[in-house]
């Protein structure tokens, strides 16, 4: 978490798709950090999990190129991807959410990132450990969200 204060001291974090045909700034403090390891991210991600830094809507802009949405396609959640190199970039998540799901591994400079908490363990392959602080087996229950978020702060 120092890293990323330092970062933003700096000023935005920018990153972008594989062929940087897409690239995005974050201007704000994430609220947690995390990866998903599902089934559903290990095959979008093509990875055992996915990253996450969850920002706040307004701390999150697409600066370059047209994303796509793939993956999810619903009310709940829409994946964006370059349209050309098929990177999963963000998830953009229901308006009652107001933050964004950025893949962390889609930042210029990733080496700070590090999962606060990590969901559905329930559907981990046996030897994907992350050492998160938090583990959950499917998703955090909505009351323990503030905790969750207040301790990350605390960081």
């Amino acid at each position: 978490m120092a890293e990323w204060t330092a970062q933003m001291e700096l000023g935005p974090m920018e990153g972008g798709c594989r062929c940087g045909r897409v690239r995005f700034a974050i201007s704000a403090a994430p609220l947690f950090t995390a990866v998903c390891h599902c089934t559903g991210c290990q095959r979008m991600s093509g990875s055992a999990f996915s990253t996450t830094i969850c920002v706040p809507v307004d701390g999150f802009a697409v600066t370059q190129g047209e994303p796509v949405i793939g993956g999810l396609h619903g009310d709940e959640s829409r994946h964006h991807h370059c349209d050309w190199c098929k990177s999963w970039i963000f998830t953009r998540l229901p308006p009652q959410m107001p933050f964004v799901n950025v893949r962390a591994t889609m930042l210029d400079d990733a080496r700070w990132f590090a999962p606060f908490m990590e969901t559905y363990t329930s559907e981990a392959l046996p030897w994907a450990k992350t050492g998160a602080a938090h583990s959950f087996a499917t998703f955090p229950e909505m009351e323990e969200f503030g905790p969750l978020l207040a301790e990350f702060a605390g960081r």
